[in-house]
């Protein structure tokens, strides 16, 4: 068995494709922090502060392989002038689409990370969590400038211009480019470890991956580059098989994978040129007893775990706000019970 890591050393090695002393885990509670400190969403997410003490709380009391420094996806709307809708058990949502005239693209310019309350609070959060755990990764996230469009416009608006206004849309993808790097960069300079780059839309759970190469592909090997860290990318409870070697060609280290697929035949796939993250159905877990917790964890670690580049996590990058304390400690013990290598304990009828 290997010495004892700490959390970066552990995530470093399996995004090195080896095996660590045990399999890390990313328990990401962005909302469960309000919970924590016994606060309103909408509260809690209105200073870094809040945000820094409920992840080092959580982190210490689950003793899981990250830091979260994500607060909710349409925080970046509220940089280009959008609105965001709260809800008390769940994440936040943007409201009406701003960009509401195709004609509008021509003149848009990427907003000032520095101009947008939310966004300087998250990198408070960042930065905080830095100067007391620095032997912790910290995951920022930025949205990719392919995906984000779908709270730019709508889904439907979108999907119109991708098909039928070719010229606009790569105007728009221009502009989302700056934006995504900008604020990618920002986070790494307050003191993330890693961007996690939340494109679902590339995902061909959402469109054809031959599609996907003429566009969201094209947008990856053009932002990725320019962002001064590493990065994983993300495809929020998408599909992700049929375009995995698409991913690995964009320079992304990882890719989070999703629990409607089969984590033996990712892992097979993707050996040696991505890590995988993933990939817990956190909307069954929302019912798991500390039994199914066991089971899924130690299934997943069976068909990822051995030869490392493997983090186990759940498969959106959000775990719901019904999930119980009983369960992520379930989650957690289960790893620290199972998850040492060599894994010598693995079944190979399991994989």
């Amino acid at each position: 068995m290997s010495s004892a890591m700490t959390p970066l050393q552990r995530v470093l090695t399996a995004l090195g494709h080896q095996e660590a002393d045990r399999v890390p885990f990313f328990l990401f509670l962005s909302l469960h922090g309000a919970r924590e400190l016994g606060m309103p969403l909408r509260q809690y997410f209105s200073r870094g502060e809040n945000v820094a003490e409920a992840q080092l709380r959580m982190q210490n009391r689950y003793g899981h392989d990250c830091l979260d420094g994500f607060f909710y996806a349409p925080a970046e709307i509220e940089a280009w002038g959008g609105e965001v809708v709260w809800f008390e058990d769940g994440p936040p949502n943007s409201a009406t689409p701003f960009l509401s005239d195709v004609r509008a693209i021509a003149g848009l310019k990427p907003p000032r990370v520095e101009e947008t309350p939310v966004l300087v609070e998250a990198l408070k959060a960042i930065s905080l969590m830095k100067e007391q755990s620095s032997l912790i990764p910290i995951l920022g996230v930025a949205i990719s400038p392919f995906s984000l469009p779908v709270m730019q416009m709508g889904f439907e608006a979108y999907l119109q211009l991708i098909l039928e206004q070719p010229e606009a849309f790569w105007q728009l993808m221009r502009v989302n480019e700056e934006w995504c790097v900008s604020w990618a960069n920002a986070q790494l300079s307050a003191g993330a470890t890693a961007i996690a780059y939340f494109d679902p839309v590339s995902s061909p759970t959402v469109i054809p991956p031959d599609l996907y190469r003429k566009t969201g592909f094209l947008v990856a090997c053009r932002t990725l580059p320019r962002i001064l860290g590493p990065t994983v990318t993300h495809l929020a409870s998408g599909r992700a098989l049929p375009i995995l070697d698409d991913l690995a060609a964009t320079g992304t280290a990882g890719v989070g994978v999703s629990a409607l697929e089969d984590l033996a035949e990712l892992k097979r796939v993707a050996s040696g040129k991505l890590a995988l993250l993933g990939n817990l159905n956190g909307i069954q877990m929302r019912h798991w007893t500390a039994a199914d917790a066991e089971r899924e964890v130690k299934q997943a670690i069976a068909k990822a775990g051995k030869g490392g580049g493997f983090i186990l996590a759940d498969n959106h990058g959000e775990i719901p706000w019904q999930v119980s304390e009983g369960t992520l400690s379930a989650i957690a013990d289960t790893v620290r019970r199972w998850g040492h290598y060599p894994l010598d304990w693995i079944d190979e009828s399991l994989t």
